[in-house]
């Protein structure tokens, strides 16, 4: 099911994940309407940090590594304030939405 992004397709694997990140704000607008998410300035903040994490470390965080990480970003931050957000998953939707590959293992490190 691949994206169609300013008019150019972007490749998918079978669960929709991008097989190459995109770290352009269009890309995120296209996969979060797929996911019938509406973007707030919240999922804004997941998906810079998530964005982030991915270029430093060539991965995204597991869901414990996210929510400890985002504490600097978005001060109590909890584990159901991420799964209002991204309802899915916040680690394994939350990397989705952000236009990146599908996260390791269970959902990154």
């Amino acid at each position: 099911m691949p994206y169609v992004v300013n008019g150019t397709e972007l490749e998918t694997d079978p669960e929709g994940y991008l097989l190459e990140p995109d770290y352009g704000d269009e890309v995120v607008a296209v996969i979060a309407a797929a996911e019938g998410i509406t973007l707030t300035e919240d999922h804004w903040k997941v998906v810079g940090y998530l964005r982030d994490e991915y270029r430093e470390n060539g991965h995204t965080p597991n869901f414990r590594a996210l929510l400890k990480g985002l504490e600097e970003v978005m001060p109590g931050c909890d584990s159901r304030n991420l799964y209002e957000l991204f309802p899915l998953g916040p680690a394994k939707q939350g990397a989705k939405v952000a236009g990146l590959p599908q996260p390791l293992g269970k959902g990154g490190y």
